[in-house]
């Protein structure tokens, strides 16, 4: 299957610095929520600027690429899965930045005993993230190699699935006011719903990937 944009060199350029930007967004928001229940502030806050900037610089290239297929009527049987692609690839690092965000805005109080359940749930979302960026890369390199990665994203969803469940039946159980159970609870379906949020551009994708075999 040869490249979708074998002759424009800028757009597969551009596409590249786009992925690039979701899959380290990822990278940092782990080290973020690291940071964070390391009370590690000013690394934390660093964290936090680092993640708006990379949601900015996507959101500026989608505009970019959006730009050069419409400017330069390219690939205009295949533009619309791409557009739709590229949106749905933004939604995943808008949920990543507002997830993070959040943790500054709101301070949970999260027990420490619980620390590491949240970083074993963090890193399944961020491993989400990375195999959906890698399954973009494919659809427009080597659609052959889609379908190989899609599945990883399954996987790592249902994974943090099952750390997010495990981690809410501690908090319940734990002697602490409701209010913070509830807090808590709602920050761990928070990270979790990053890998949801891949695991739905990962069925968009597939769809995408049967259209263009066919």
């Amino acid at each position: 299957m040869p490249l979708l944009f074998k002759s424009t060199k800028i757009l597969e350029s551009q596409i590249d610095d786009f992925l690039d930007a979701i899959s380290q967004g990822g990278l940092v928001f782990k080290e973020g929520v690291k940071s964070y229940l390391e009370c590690e502030d000013e690394t934390f806050e660093r964290r936090i600027e680092a993640i708006k900037k990379l949601e900015n610089k996507a959101d500026d290239l989608r505009r970019q690429i959006e730009n050069q297929l419409y400017t330069h009527s390219l690939i205009p049987e295949h533009r619309g899965d791409v557009l739709g692609l590229l949106e749905n690839l933004d939604d995943v690092i808008d949920t990543i930045k507002k997830t993070l965000v959040n943790f500054s805005i709101e301070a949970p109080d999260i027990p420490v005993s619980i620390n590491r359940d949240f970083l074993e749930l963090t890193e399944m979302s961020v491993m989400a993230t990375d195999k959906i960026v890698n399954a973009a890369r494919a659809f427009f390199k080597d659609i052959s190699a889609v379908k190989d990665h899609l599945h990883k994203v399954l996987f790592y969803e249902k994974e943090a699935d099952r750390i997010e469940e495990r981690l809410n039946r501690k908090v319940f159980r734990m002697d602490i006011e409701l209010g913070l159970r509830l807090h808590t609870s709602r920050f761990a379906f928070n990270i979790s719903r990053i890998a949801d949020v891949a695991e739905g551009v990962a069925d968009r994708l597939n769809i995408y990937t049967i259209k263009r075999t066919v």
